[in-house]
């Protein structure tokens, strides 16, 4: 078998493609299946635990309107990205030992890289939320 990884360019081109094409049903789909999605953050992909559990909270509050402080098209491509790590058959199938979870390691760092001052900006208002009168830093 060839030796395929999904290059950051590739990475990419599959978020913002993807996040183009992202729909209601889409959404719902990655709200129903948050557990499974979450079980897909063990092991190799453990260091993005955090980081997996704030895309799912963003996007959980941008749709039932408690939080709108990004634009769509990020709640988009936090999907696009969620809804890859959860297909099993993705560009390189994941099991493919290591280089099956390689490429959603790829595609969710490109995606964090992408979104991150959108998902600062979610992690201060959920502060300030949580602690208000409280300076932040």
């Amino acid at each position: 078998m060839e030796d395929r990884r999904v290059t950051e360019e590739e990475a990419r081109g599959i978020i913002e493609g993807g996040s183009r094409k992202i729909t209601d049903a889409d959404i719902e789909t990655v709200l129903r299946r948050e557990e499974e999605i979450g079980r897909k953050f063990r092991g190799p992909l453990g260091k993005f635990v955090a980081d997996g559990r704030t895309l799912m909270d963003m996007i959980r509050d941008y749709w039932k309107g408690n939080y709108r402080g990004v634009p769509w098209w990020t709640i988009a491509a936090a999907a696009t990205a969620l809804l890859y790590v959860l297909n099993p058959m993705d560009v390189v199938p994941d099991f493919i030992p290591f280089l099956g979870l390689v490429d959603d390691a790829t595609v969710l760092s490109v995606c964090l890289y992408i979104l991150d001052r959108d998902i600062q900006r979610y992690r201060t208002a959920k502060l300030s939320a949580a602690n208000p009168g409280e300076p932040q830093q």
